[in-house]
Formats: C-alpha cells, sequence, structure tokens
C-alpha cells in the first residue's frame, strides 16, 4: 500500500490532507511532520519532527509550509530523494531552483493551487488573452488575514499565463502596486493585486477590459479540503511518472 508522508500536518491545509488521508483506504499515512502539536486525533500514527523519519516512513510526501520549512524539505529530499508533491506558495528563486535539481532525480508536482477549477481557469485565461489582445487585463486575489504573501501563487499563475498568451515577460508588464499620479495605465501592462481578510479560503478575479465592454472570470474556493483532496489524487499520480516537474494540469490530463 502507498505510504504518503505529510509535512506541515498541523497547518490549515497539512491537517486537512490528514483528515483526508485517514479516511482513504487505498493509502496509508507513513509520518505527519510537524513543528507544533497537531489539533487532530491521530490514533497509531507516527508523528514526528524529525525530517529523517519522515523521508524514510514515505513512499511519497506532501507538502504545505511556508517557503522556508519546503527549502529545509528540498535540501533534505536531495541526499534521499522521494518523490514530492508541493503546494507551498512564495518560493524564492533558490527555493524554485532547488526543486528543479530534485525534478532531475525524482518526479516531483508543484503547484500553486490544487484544485481542478483553477486548473481550467487557466486555459481560459490564456484562450481569453490571446483572442482579446487589446484589451487590458487586472488580476484581484482575496485571501484570509493569515496568508503570507502577495500577491498569492494562484494570481502570478493567472498572470503567467495571461502574459504568455501574448508574447509578455510577466516579469516586465506586471504591475502590483499604484499609488499618487502615476499617469495612464499601459498597453502591455498587467495588473495584480491582493486582499486581505477575514477567513477566506480563496477568489481570484480575472478581468479584461475595453472601450464598451468587459469580461471577468471568477473563481473562489469555499473549501481548503478542495486543495487538499487534489494533492492526496496528486500523490497517488506522481508515484507513476518518470523524474520530472510536473503541474496539476499533468495529473488531470488538460
Amino acid at each position: 500500500m502507498l505510504r504518503i508522508g505529510v509535512y506541515g500536518g498541523s497547518g490549515r491545509v497539512g491537517s486537512l490532507v490528514v483528515k483526508n488521508l485517514q479516511a482513504d483506504p487505498e493509502v496509508e499515512i507513513g509520518a505527519v511532520h510537524v513543528l507544533e502539536g497537531i489539533d487532530l486525533p491521530l490514533p497509531g500514527l507516527l508523528v514526528t519532527n524529525d525530517l529523517s523519519t519522515l523521508i524514510e516512513r514515505s513512499d511519497v510526501i506532501i507538502d504545505f509550509t511556508l517557503p522556508e520549512g519546503t527549502q529545509a524539505l528540498l535540501e533534505a529530499l536531495l541526499e534521499r530523494p522521494k518523490p514530492l508533491v508541493s503546494g507551498t506558495t512564495g518560493l524564492n528563486r533558490h527555493q524554485q531552483n532547488l526543486m528543479v535539481e530534485l525534478s532531475n532525480k525524482v518526479p516531483v508536482l508543484y503547484a500553486t493551487n490544487m484544485s481542478l477549477g483553477i486548473a481550467l481557469l487557466k486555459r481560459l485565461v490564456a484562450m481569453t488573452s490571446e483572442k482579446l489582445g487589446d484589451f487590458d487585463i487586472e488580476i484581484v486575489e482575496m485571501h484570509h488575514r493569515h496568508k503570507r504573501d502577495a500577491p498569492s501563487g494562484t494570481a502570478l499563475t493567472l498572470a503567467e499565463y495571461a502574459a504568455k498568451a501574448r508574447g509578455l515577460d510577466l516579469d516586465k508588464v506586471r504591475v502590483s502596486g499604484r499609488d499618487g499620479n502615476i499617469g495612464p495605465r499601459s498597453k502591455e501592462e498587467i495588473g495584480v493585486f491582493a486582499l486581505r481578510g477575514g477567513d477566506i479560503v480563496g477568489r481570484h478575479t480575472v478581468g479584461f477590459y475595453n472601450d464598451g465592454e468587459f469580461i471577468e472570470l471568477h473563481h473562489s474556493a469555499t473549501s481548503r479540503d478542495t486543495f487538499a483532496k487534489g494533492a492526496i489524487k496528486a500523490a497517488k499520480w506522481i508515484v507513476h511518472q518518470e523524474p520530472g516537474l510536473y503541474s496539476i494540469d499533468d495529473c488531470l490530463g488538460l
């Protein structure tokens, strides 16, 4: 039976991954890695703060933590490679490079959002961006007050799909702040903005605006279970793949 390790088992999504794995007859939990106490009944499960134990007890690891936590895991996995599914957002360039390095040894699936709806939205955004090439693009994301990175990884991914569809370099056209007398909006810029408050799980709006008309594409996540279940599906899939870096689109066959 496939043994899935959970890294970040005390987090908002990590704890839901544990809960869903406990109810899944197709897999077993190899180990749950936590840095703090976990508010879940875990009878018979190995709970540890030791990375070596997590890796040893797991056939594949699911990671929902913070960038520094993911970096520590990647560095450990480069010494003892195991397949990885990671949904941690806000990774810097060095951390992304570590993930690429690991993917040369084992299959790795990285997704800023594990939901089917977002996977489809990315395709719709790319198609709309290409077809409505004269429309201005503005992206707004809303999340709970505790989210640390901004804009969200999902918003940046959506912006990347929009930019690529127009042959643009997102790093050169993204605008994530406007204040004061900044002058008119340039035609190529893509606005990506973040709102924070309350307990909002996640809402993303990609708007295409032109004189006389506009189109807005929305996705709202009402439960983090969506992300947990998507990660488990990805973990079951990734263990059968060759070494490489995969996306949730690959897992879903999109």
